[in-house]
C-alpha cells in the first residue's frame, strides 16, 4: 500500500525534506556559540527556581551570569564564524525569558506581590516591553543605517535592562534605604524601565569602539575586567549599585552624542537625509530632521554576532 501511494505524493513536499537534511555534518565549531545561549537560558530559568524559593541573592547572581554569557556567544560566534539563524533564533527566545520573565518574577516576589494588581501589572509590562522590544528589532532587520550609528542602541538594551530593574533590590541589600518597604516607588521605577525599553532613546551600544583595542591599553582592560569581576563578587550590591547608577547617568549623554552626529551626517549627506525623512520611510515630512534610530541599529549588531537577531 505504502509503495502504491508513493508516486501520487506531492513530489516537492519530498524535495523539501531532502534540502532541509542535505548537510548531515554540521561542523562542531557552529555549535559552541549555541551551547553558551543554552548556558545563559539555563541560568535564566534557574534564576526564576530561586526567586520562587526566596534564594533572591542566588537569583541576581544567575540573571548576572546569563547578562555575561549573552555577550559571550555573540563575540565567540563572530570569532569562529559560527554565525547561524538558528543559534540568533535560540539567543533572541533566550534574552526574552533571562532578561524578560526572570527580573520580573524576582520583584514580583520581593517587593511588589503586597501591591497584588500594580505590583503584577508592572512587571507584566515590564516583561512585555523586554518581548516587544525583541519583536521591533526582529522586523527591522532589513533596514540600512549608516555605520555609525551601529554604535547605539534603540533604547535600552535586553541585558541592561535586566540589571538596571533590579536596582531597588541592590539598595536594599546594601542597608542604607529600606527600598522594600516602599513597594509603589519600585513598581514606578519598574514601569521606568519598561519604557526605556520600547523607546526609540539612542543609547551608547559601544560596539565600533570594540572593533580593534590599541595594544598598549590591552593589560589595562583585562585588569579593569579582573577587578570588575572581584568586586562583584566581593561586594555585590554596592557594585550593582554603582554600575546601574552610572549606566543610567550615559543615557542623557548617549542622546545628545547622537544627536550630535545625527546633524553633523545629515549636513554630509543631505540626499540620504532626505530620504529618510521622506513621509513612509522612517521620518516625517514636516520634521525636517531625521527620525531617531530603530532597531535597525540592534539588527546591524546581531546580524554580525549570529547572522540574524538576538
Amino acid at each position: 500500500m505504502i509503495e502504491d501511494e508513493e508516486p501520487f505524493r506531492d513530489p516537492s513536499v519530498r524535495r523539501r525534506r531532502r534540502l532541509l537534511f542535505r548537510e548531515r555534518k554540521v561542523p562542531v565549531r557552529l555549535l559552541v556559540p549555541n551551547f553558551f545561549t543554552l548556558l545563559s537560558l539555563c541560568a535564566g530559568v534557574t534564576a526564576i527556581r530561586m526567586a520562587i524559593e526566596g534564594r533572591y541573592e542566588l537569583a541576581i547572581g544567575l540573571i548576572v551570569a546569563a547578562a555575561i554569557l549573552d555577550g559571550v556567544d555573540g563575540r565567540l560566534a563572530r570569532a569562529l564564524k559560527a554565525q547561524s539563524r538558528f543559534g540568533a533564533e535560540l539567543d533572541s527566545l533566550a534574552d526574552f525569558i533571562n532578561f524578560g520573565v526572570a527580573p520580573a518574577i524576582v520583584l514580583f516576589t520581593w517587593g511588589l506581590g503586597g501591591l497584588k494588581g500594580f505590583g503584577w501589572l508592572a512587571v507584566l509590562l515590564f516583561a512585555c516591553g523586554m518581548g516587544l522590544r525583541l519583536a521591533r528589532f526582529n522586523s527591522m532587520l532589513e533596514v540600512d543605517k549608516p555605520k555609525w550609528q551601529s554604535n547605539y542602541f534603540t533604547g535600552m538594551p535586553a541585558p541592561a535592562g535586566a540589571i538596571t530593574v533590579l536596582l531597588p533590590f541592590y539598595i536594599d541589600g546594601l542597608g542604607i534605604v529600606a527600598v522594600k518597604q516602599f513597594p509603589l516607588f519600585t513598581a514606578l521605577y519598574t514601569l521606568a524601565m519598561a519604557f526605556l525599553l520600547v523607546s526609540t532613546i539612542p543609547t551608547f551600544s559601544g560596539k565600533l569602539m570594540g572593533e580593534r583595542i590599541r595594544g598598549e591599553l590591552l593589560l589595562p582592560i583585562m585588569t579593569a575586567v579582573a577587578a570588575l569581576v572581584g568586586l562583584l563578587v566581593t561586594y555585590p550590591y554596592g557594585t550593582l549599585t554603582v554600575v546601574t547608577l552610572g549606566y543610567l547617568a550615559t543615557i542623557p549623554i548617549s542622546y545628545r552624542r547622537f544627536r550630535f552626529l545625527q546633524r553633523e551626517w545629515e549636513v554630509l549627506h543631505p540626499t540620504e537625509a532626505a530620504k529618510e525623512t521622506a513621509p513612509g520611510v522612517g521620518g516625517s515630512a514636516t520634521s525636517g530632521t531625521m527620525s531617531p534610530p530603530v532597531a535597525a541599529n540592534d539588527a546591524e549588531l546581531d546580524v554580525d554576532k549570529r547572522g540574524g537577531r538576538t
